[in-house]
């Protein structure tokens, strides 16, 4: 089934520390157009994304967002400087020997003394970010295209009711073609009549002059053709490829079909409903412009 260009997704997950939002939209374009926001300090993140969304989307102008919050304490260690322990602790002791001072000396004095501590902010492993970035972004994805789903489910039934008009119209137009040919018959053999009055008419430069018309006039082509894009555009919104640029074709050639019709019906029941085949014609353009 067709999917529209236009969707959203979103997914947000707790785990290991970390707070990960991922957000997905698009609205139609010509082609696959991506662009990204995520953190400074996890710009690699962009090329992975484009190049794991494509898997999902092939046209669209497609915008990521990944947000990443790092829990509060979880993203940093803290390292005991032992030298400089060892420094404070050698010097103490040493001034309570020159001092005759009883060497009373405990752990929480050295925590309290500077530097004895560093607080040391942890290196990312990006496969491991990536990884859980990846597994939030599939699940935005799928609701993402559960959404295109969505629409194009009802662009579907719109386009299809339309199809079924226009079906509908050029039968109308082969009944009404016939009678083109037979009324201008009528036409000329009273302006013959007309202008010779009692004198012979000659049968057989009419039946020319009527077959040069009908040959003129003739849309047997045209809507066997119209019949037959019909048919193939039936067929393209059941797929579930990425059709649109196919329909976006299929929809021109409707067009010239009609128009074609529309030149050469001579006919002014056939001419209104051509104009309103092409009305038609040109609502399924403006739907197709936002399928994938």
């Amino acid at each position: 089934m067709i999917k529209s260009m236009t969707g959203f997704g979103r997914e947000h997950i707790v785990a290991n520390g970390r707070e990960i939002i991922v957000e997905i939209r698009s609205v139609n374009h010509r082609y696959y157009e991506f662009t990204s926001r995520t953190p400074r300090a996890y710009g690699y993140l962009d090329e992975k994304l484009k190049g794991f969304l494509k898997s999902g989307i092939s046209r669209g102008k497609v915008e990521a967002s990944v947000s990443i919050y790092n829990q509060e304490g979880t993203d940093a260690e803290i390292e005991l400087n032992k030298a400089v322990a060892k420094g404070y602790l050698d010097a103490l002791r040493g001034a309570a020997d020159e001092l005759d001072l009883d060497d009373d000396i405990t752990l929480s004095h050295i925590m309290k003394l500077p530097d004895v501590f560093t607080v040391v902010k942890k290196t990312d492993d990006e496969e491991v970010i990536w990884n859980e970035v990846k597994d939030v972004a599939q699940v935005a994805l799928d609701r993402f295209v559960q959404m295109r789903e969505t629409e194009g489910a009802k662009m579907y039934d719109d386009i299809s009711g339309r199809l079924d008009y226009i079906e509908e119209t050029v039968g109308k137009i082969e009944d009404q073609s016939p009678s083109v040919t037979e009324s201008y018959r009528e036409r000329l053999y009273a302006k013959i009549k007309e202008t010779l009055g009692d004198k012979d008419i000659d049968e057989q430069r009419i039946l020319t002059e009527v077959a040069i018309f009908a040959d003129k006039v003739a849309i047997d082509e045209e809507t066997v053709r119209l019949r037959s894009h019909i048919s193939q555009f039936r067929g393209l919104i059941k797929s579930d490829e990425p059709v649109g640029r196919k329909l976006d074709f299929l929809v021109q050639e409707l067009n010239r079909e009609v128009n074609t019709i529309g030149s050469k019906a001579n006919d002014l029941t056939i001419t209104k409903m051509v104009v309103d085949l092409k009305a038609e014609i040109e609502k399924i353009r403006e739907q197709i412009q936002n399928i994938e």
